[in-house]
């Protein structure tokens, strides 16, 4: 019925779920049962006759405490579900959370960002969202975890991983265009491996241009191996002619470093033919722009 229950939200949640779905069975059998008998006991063949039935004090009662302490009981075991996932524990692992058309950007606490997210197993993280543009929601089906990435405002949840694995993030809000493809994965690893990775991240080991094109979410629109996306190809576009409009009108340029440069900062300036004008402007410095174009330049 579920996805692997990979967390301890997980687990809380779905005991939450089997109670209230054990108590809705037991009351959908015995209302299906009552109605299926009494249009049997009292149909008209038997019962031409109709007969004026007097009410009963102690029934009317009954059917009035009862559905209310079942409603009493369902609240108390969602409340108490819900103060375990959104109490934080101390000591807890943070990471900011930026949510943009259409992408995640994961952010450490000494600065190391990543577009997806790395945690170890059996530590507490708090996730704290915001959003850059509209409306996103980050949402781990395996952790069952859900929470609205709001403009303007942070949000939070929490979480710890219990089971090593890759896990799938869907935004489940639709946010635009692209939304389909705000996809990422949480990879929860031993501890030891996710230090090697913390070290080698802050240390920017890699090809810089290409973390910086995965870290900002570039990747999410753009490809690097010849396919389309929402946006079109990096393979090959250093150097290419490219038809686009500039200012409404329809012209062909030379994707030189200029023109990179231009696309980075001002992405309205010269819209590529055939594509939308939704590329936002991206928070990016000029040594990180320069890193982006050598990149781009030997992406042959």
């Amino acid at each position: 019925m579920f996805s692997p229950e990979a967390s301890n939200s997980a687990k809380e949640v779905t005991k939450s779920f089997y109670y209230i779905f054990g108590i809705e069975l037991v009351l959908l059998t015995l209302v299906t049962s009552a109605m299926i008998f009494f249009v049997i006991r009292y149909r008209s063949r038997k019962n031409p006759q109709p007969e004026n039935i007097e009410g009963s004090l102690a029934l009317e009662i009954i059917w009035t405490v009862l559905p209310t302490l079942l409603v009493i009981i369902m609240f108390i075991i969602g409340w108490r579900t819900f103060d375990k996932i959104r109490d934080v524990p101390q000591g807890a692992m943070v990471v900011r959370v930026t949510a943009r058309q259409w992408s995640w950007q994961f952010t450490y606490e000494k600065g190391t960002q990543s577009d997806m997210l790395r945690v170890p197993v059996g530590r507490p993280v708090k996730l704290v969202l915001h959003s850059e543009d509209v409306l996103h929601c980050l949402y781990v089906p395996a952790f069952r975890i859900k929470e609205d990435c709001v403009p303007g405002m942070e949000t939070y949840l929490w979480f710890t991983g219990e089971t090593l694995g890759s896990y799938d993030i869907f935004c489940t809000e639709y946010c635009g265009l692209g939304h389909s493809g705000m996809l990422s994965k949480v990879i929860v690893m031993p501890a030891s491996d996710f230090e090697q990775w913390y070290e080698k991240a802050q240390a920017g080991t890699g090809i810089k241009g290409l973390n910086l094109l995965e870290t900002k979410g570039c990747t999410g629109c753009h490809t690097t191996d010849g396919s389309k996306k929402i946006g079109p190809t990096f393979k090959g576009l250093y150097g290419s002619q490219v038809e686009v409009f500039t200012n409404g009108k329809k012209r062909e340029i030379i994707a030189d470093e200029e023109y990179l440069r231009r696309s980075i900062t001002d992405p309205g300036a010269d819209i590529v033919a055939s594509y939308p004008n939704i590329m936002p402007k991206l928070p990016l410095t000029d040594e990180e722009i320069k890193e982006i174009i050598a990149y781009l330049r030997e992406l042959k």
